[in-house]
């Protein structure tokens, strides 16, 4: 069985995904943005999750969960889930975090960024991008940048399963009470790509939706792009990968 991460799994398709691992029999390690949050995580904690507590629109925050991680039994794999819709934290939580945490957790040999349909709008244009979250930033850009970072660490660490998930326009806090698409779908192929041995499973470099393979943005291939977007994120963060 494997140790897994799954960020943001207070509620919505982090909990769903988490909680799916937990009964398969993994190892999971929980994470909530703060102790009042991390309390609703009981359910699983007492069942044998571990827990990290952070607040990932600060990169502070997000430096002591990867030492705190990296001082404890090495992880397996990493679902970086947690997001946020709209307001200053779109850039600092959906791609400034899961940026820190690949470069500063070289271990996990399986990563899963969570994508969206919604990164087709995104434009691939850094200058003037707001990464520190004084301003609101743009949800689809933000999603065509972290889809283009999975991308990215597949061609650059060859040796690791990087993959992207578009889990639909589910019904979560986040997508609302309407939203179109199925919970149970929407959670499953990031559990799947994070520890199954399917021969599809174990495949990198995919953007994926309900376990099937997707065209992205084009972009997210381009070589270029990826570079430019790397070494913006490496000045800002101090942090290479």
């Amino acid at each position: 069985m494997s140790r897994i991460l799954v960020t943001g799994s207070a509620d919505g398709l982090g909990r769903a995904a988490a909680a799916s691992l937990l009964a398969a029999g993994h190892e999971v390690v929980v994470h909530a943005r703060d102790e009042r949050r991390a309390a609703s995580l009981d359910p699983l904690t007492v069942r044998g999750a571990g827990i990290v507590v952070g607040d990932f629109t600060e990169r502070d925050a997000v430096r002591r969960v990867a030492a705190e991680l990296s001082g404890s039994a090495p992880l397996d794999a990493v679902v970086h889930n947690a997001g946020v819709w709209s307001g200053p934290a779109v850039m600092p939580v959906n791609v400034v975090a899961p940026y820190l945490l690949t470069a500063l957790l070289p271990g996990p040999r399986r990563l899963v960024y969570l994508s969206s349909g919604s990164h087709f709008g995104g434009r691939p244009v850094l200058d003037g991008v707001d990464w520190r979250g004084r301003t609101a930033g743009s949800y689809a850009d933000s999603k065509l940048f972290v889809t283009t970072l999975a991308a990215a660490v597949a061609r650059l660490r060859p040796g690791v399963l990087s993959n992207a998930v578009d889990p639909g326009w589910v019904p979560t806090r986040m997508g609302g009470p309407n939203a179109p698409d199925d919970l149970e779908l929407g959670h499953e192929t990031q559990a799947w790509l994070a520890s199954s041995d399917d021969p599809r499973a174990l495949t990198s470099g995919g953007y994926w939706y309900h376990r099937r393979l997707q065209e992205p943005h084009r972009a997210v291939h381009d070589t270029a792009f990826q570079t430019h977007l790397l070494h913006a994120l490496a000045e800002e963060t101090g942090a290479a990968l």
